[in-house]
């Protein structure tokens, strides 16, 4: 995928800020290609595709420090004011699904846990209790 100008901000989609090192890139890659792979979301086949190329693009471009100076190069050749570019990907809430509400036994396997838990702390103050009698 070519990135001819300023309509793809590749630091936007990365969620980097401009400045952004190379071991800040791969983290925020390797995040959001875990998060957005057609594997592992729950957004449409051709739409989890597209994104995830979309990733994989902007990652070839900024991680090549060539390619990134001239991609940088043309930001500024456009008179792109570089402080008028989100420092913060503002994408990433637009492209993660909305949470699902939960289901019955996800509800159920939370009640037993919270009375797991309560059981619990209620054996252990017993205990403590009986020990100092």
């Amino acid at each position: 995928m070519a990135f001819n100008g300023p309509h793809i901000n590749l630091y936007a989609l990365l969620g980097v800020k401009l400045e952004a090192s190379q071991d800040e890139l791969r983290a925020s890659f390797r995040s959001l290609s875990k998060r957005f792979h057609p594997d592992t979301t729950e957004l449409p086949a051709a739409e989890a595709s597209e994104r995830f190329r979309a990733l994989q693009d902007a990652m070839a471009v900024l991680s090549d420090p060539e390619q990134r100076r001239k991609y940088d190069s043309s930001l500024n050749d456009l008179f792109i004011d570089s402080s008028k570019i989100s420092n913060k990907v503002s994408i990433q809430q637009t492209i993660i699904p909305e949470r699902r509400a939960l289901s019955g036994g996800e509800l159920f396997a939370l009640l037993l846990l919270g009375a797991a838990l309560v059981f619990s702390l209620l054996i252990g103050l017993t205990l403590a209790f009986l020990g100092r009698s």
